[in-house]
């Protein structure tokens, strides 16, 4: 036996909240000069084969802008036990985001990062008005080092998350002032982020049991290094017991976004 193997917490089951597919038959426009190569569900499935997986969360690239015809052929394909995220400009009709929601969307990414959005002008108005007509909730991808005025922001919300730990180290104490207000992290995007994962983790889950959930980030474009099955150690590693594990792995996320476990 492994010793090793046996010693190493694993989750039992996992809701992936935060996973891309780039299918090629749908427009993909060139983000500040990178376009995607093709991830198709397939790829997924292929990646993701020896992990526990009973759901997840697609979540639209910035190269897919705000095209959404690529979602529905998608969750098909995955799943009654899939949601999506995806971009909308603060514009989008209510007739449009009630269609999306009965597709399987669930609520709107605010991608400051890649700049598919900008500005946080009418932010809180966006959130309330998406939360209001369909239960929506905002997602945000951006540095943490940028959090200072998106804070006062996110909190007025009923419900927001934030992608990828924040991305940088020195914004850890702002993500913990988001946790302890109930906004969610998705430990996600190791690949991406400067925070120490583990010490993040930890801190996290002291903060806000509920907070943290743990996402793929496949097929990490533009990341440094892709996901690996190892991501999945260090968090379990750092949590250190089945309850904390099955949380952050599964049920704040299947809460979260409304999923069957």
């Amino acid at each position: 036996m492994d010793q090793n193997k046996t010693d190493t917490p694993q989750p039992r089951r996992i809701v992936d909240a935060h996973l891309h597919i780039y299918n090629d038959a749908y427009p993909l426009i060139e983000n500040q000069g990178f376009l995607p190569p093709p991830f198709s569900v397939e790829d997924y499935q292929h990646r993701t084969r020896d992990l526990p997986i009973v759901g997840g969360v697609l979540v639209s690239g910035s190269s897919q802008g705000f095209d959404q015809k690529y979602i529905a052929p998608a969750l098909e394909q995955l799943g009654e036990n899939f949601s999506a995220i995806t971009n909308l400009p603060s514009t989008v009709s209510d007739e449009k985001i009630l269609s999306l929601r009965d597709a399987g969307v669930r609520g709107v990414r605010v991608n400051l990062k890649r700049r598919v959005v900008s500005g946080l002008d009418n932010l809180v108005d966006f959130g309330m008005r998406i939360w209001d007509l369909a239960g929506w909730h905002l997602e945000m991808y951006v540095d943490s080092r940028e959090l200072d005025e998106v804070i006062p922001k996110l909190i007025k919300l009923p419900k927001a998350s934030v992608d990828h730990l924040g991305m940088a180290r020195s914004g850890l104490s702002q993500v913990r002032k988001l946790a302890e207000a109930g906004v969610h992290i998705k430990a996600s995007g190791f690949g991406r982020t400067e925070v120490n994962v583990a010490e993040a983790v930890k801190a996290l889950y002291q903060t806000n049991p509920d907070c943290l959930m743990f996402g793929t980030d496949l097929p990490s474009n533009r990341a440094e290094r892709p996901f690996n099955v190892s991501d999945i150690a260090t968090v379990a590693k750092a949590l250190d017991n089945d309850d904390a594990i099955d949380k952050v792995f599964a049920r704040n996320a299947a809460e979260f976004y409304n999923l069957k476990l």
